[in-house]
Parts: structure tokens; sequence; C-alpha cells
């Protein structure tokens, strides 16, 4: 049997616990504090399948097309037409990203209804509070892009932006240039519209979470800060790749992007280091909902390593003035308005310029043991000779020849 002091001792541990139980229900939040309660005592539901969608880095996702079916699928018409929230009630984090088989994008416009010509998008039921343009650098990866319109599409919807897609393709066979592809892209997208944030976008991530919202902040942002291939951590302080967001007077403090960049590697650099000359700061969200899954594939034929790309960068601090926005020369070849995207294929030239000069002929191959054959001479024509004058007769001379003949 419990003695007397035991009773007691276990008495005044109930009654403390009840004071802190009505402490913190007492306090604001109460219903949060009940719910917190419950759920302690109670197993969550789903519990199984939650563990089953966890990611590799431990976060669970959900179908980018979930809170879409709440959307009106007619837009509203007439000047009363609310503001959007500041933060939007269709965002619900973390992201599910696989890479289905055999999709299509005929299937990515069927979940996309209000997606019209163009790529373009706005609310149904709202003035968002945003417009934002994505500049999609891009040459002969229809495979990847498929996959990227089917989750940015919805991504973007569910945080209630104007936006648009455009495709920025590089015309030829010539080395790719992703930079210079970025600087038309800002030009032609700010020619249709006066966008208020342009995110530079690479073909092969896939956004992982939509709280990683695609509007600009104060200074420029870095969006891709965790991507799968760097094991979910920024690589070095000044990374600037990936998805990237810049306003117009970003870009133009910056003097845009360099042009000189062919090949892979040493743009985003270069793009960082502006990004410090121009008096900015790169701002970032965090590691947990900056996240990307990059499509895995090997480097693009036409897109070999920059080799020159160190010794370049050695030189942004002199030439990121002469070089960028003020200096980029190109040619529209078509402009094609698809049902997710607006395509631009551009002639960005080669490094010898927009309109290289033709190339010099080379000399006739010289014969193994055998000089060169050279051309004569050239001698300068002279007058006709005048006949020699003819000497006078020598007297003692024709005096001895008379003798002979007689």
């Amino acid at each position: 049997m419990l003695s007397f002091q035991s009773k007691w001792r276990y008495l005044f541990m109930f009654l403390g616990i009840q004071l802190v139980v009505m402490a913190l229900l007492s306090r604001e939040g109460y219903q949060k504090r009940v719910n917190y309660f419950i759920r302690i005592f109670r197993k969550p539901e789903g519990a199984g399948s939650s563990a089953r969608n966890h990611t590799a880095g431990g976060i669970s996702g959900g179908d980018v097309y979930a809170n879409l079916s709440h959307l009106s699928r007619v837009h509203s018409v007439g000047d009363e037409m609310p503001y959007c929230p500041v933060t939007s009630p269709y965002i619900g984090g973390p992201i599910h990203v696989s890479f289905p088989s055999g999709l299509t994008l005929a299937e990515v416009q069927r979940k996309n209804p209000l997606v019209v010509r163009g790529g373009r998008y706005r609310p149904p039921d709202c003035v968002a509070r945003h417009r934002t343009a994505v500049i999609i650098p891009h040459r002969s990866r229809e495979h990847h892009l498929k996959f990227l319109l089917y989750y940015l599409h919805p991504f973007l919807q569910r945080q209630q932006l104007n936006y648009g897609i455009y495709i920025i393709h590089q015309a030829g066979n010539y080395t790719f240039n992703r930079a210079k592809l970025m600087n038309v892209g800002f030009r032609e997208a700010m020619r249709e519209e006066d966008w208020d944030c342009l995110f530079f976008h690479d073909v092969d991530l896939i956004p992982e979470d939509d709280r990683n919202t695609y509007k600009c902040d104060s200074n420029p942002k870095h969006a891709a800060i965790a991507m799968d291939k760097f094991g979910y951590k920024l690589p070095y302080k000044m990374y600037f790749g990936g998805v990237s967001a810049l306003t117009p007077l970003h870009y133009l403090r910056m003097n845009g992007f360099p042009n000189n960049y062919w090949g892979w590697g040493g743009e985003d650099d270069d793009i960082g280091v502006r990004v410090s000359l121009g008096g900015m700061y790169i701002t970032r969200p965090s590691l947990k909902v900056g996240r990307y899954k990059m499509i895995k594939h090997k480097l693009d034929k036409g897109n070999d390593v920059n080799p020159k790309r160190f010794n370049m960068l050695a030189k942004t601090r002199q030439t990121w003035k002469m070089d960028g926005m003020n200096t980029a020369e190109y040619e529209i070849v078509s402009r094609q308005y698809q049902p997710l995207y607006t395509n631009i294929t551009v002639n960005i030239g080669t490094e010898a310029g927009l309109h290289a000069p033709p190339p010099t002929p080379r000399p006739p191959a010289k014969v193994a043991g055998k000089p060169p054959a050279e051309p004569p001479a050239k001698v300068p024509a002279k007058a006709p000779a005048k006949a020699p004058a003819k000497a006078p007769a020598d007297p003692a001379a024709k005096l001895k020849e008379d003798r002979r003949e007689k």
C-alpha cells in the first residue's frame, strides 16, 4: 500500500499538471493548443502514405495540380475584381516531382485550361499583385521542356501570378551561349509587356516547393539555392546559377549579362560578380524552400566546356560595362505563340560577331620538291632604238683601198 507521504506527492503532481494545462489553454490561441494536445494522443491520418511520398531529402510532397480544381474555369469580368491576397491560399508547400514516361505537350495543355496562347496566364477571380516573365534559354531540349512546363504552369498558378513563359531558342549549330540568349529574352519580353520581374530559368530544373515564390525581391534573387545534384546545399557563396530573378532596374544596373561566354561554364559567376559591381547583393530563400530537382542528362552537343572561362572571369571588373545589354546583337528568325509558351528563335552569331566576314582564300598548296612557280617579271617597254650614226670615212684608208684596186 502507498504511504501517506506518497499519496500527497502524487496529488501535488496531478494538481501541478492541471495548472500547467490550464495556463497553456488560457493564453492566446486556445483552439490551436487544444488541437495540439489532441494530436499528441491521436495517430495522424495517412501516416503510411506520407512516408511513401518523402523525397530523398526527407520532405514529403503533394500533387502540383491538387489545389487547382478549386479555380474558376471562367475569368470574371468587370472593374470590381479584388486584388489577390498577399499569400495565395493555393500554396501547398513541398511538391512531389517525378518524370513519367509518355508525357506529351497535349496532356500538359489539357491539364492547364486557363493558360492562353503564348503561355500566358492571369488569375480568374482576382487581380494579380505581381507580373512575372519566365525566360528559358533553349536548344534541342524538347524532352526536358515538356516536364518543366508540366510542373511550372501549375506551380505559378498556385501563386496567383500574372505570368508568361518565353522559350529563347538559339538557331544554328554554333556553340551554345546561355547568357546572350537571356539578354535576348529580357529585351523581347519587355517589348511585349511591362513585367515587374523576370525569372531566368534553366530548362532542366524543376521546383519542389511552391513557397519559393516567383516574384522579385529588393535585390537580385537566386532561387535555386538547393539542387539535388549538390545534395540540396549551396555549392559556394557567390553561386548564381540555375534559376535567378531580376527586376528591370536590377538588370539595367548590372548591364545585363555577358555576351562572350560561348560554351558551358563561367557566365553564372560573371553574373554574380556583376550584381556586386552594380551595388547590390544576392538574396535567397531558405534551403527547405529553394529546392530543385534536375533532369539527369549528358553534356549537350555544341555546349562543350568553355576553356577560356577562368581568364574571362578574372577580367569581369574591367569588361562588365563594355559587354552586356548595351552590346547584345541578334536577329529574330521567328516568333511563334504556342499554346503553352512563346517561342522566339534567334540568330546570335558567333564569336566573330553577328555577321562574320567571309574567310580569306588560302594560297595554293606547295608541291613537294619544287619551288612555287613565280610569275614572269614584267619588263618596262622601251622606245625603239635609233640607228647608230655612221662615222666619217678615214681618208688614208680610202687611199690604200684605191691603190689595191689599181
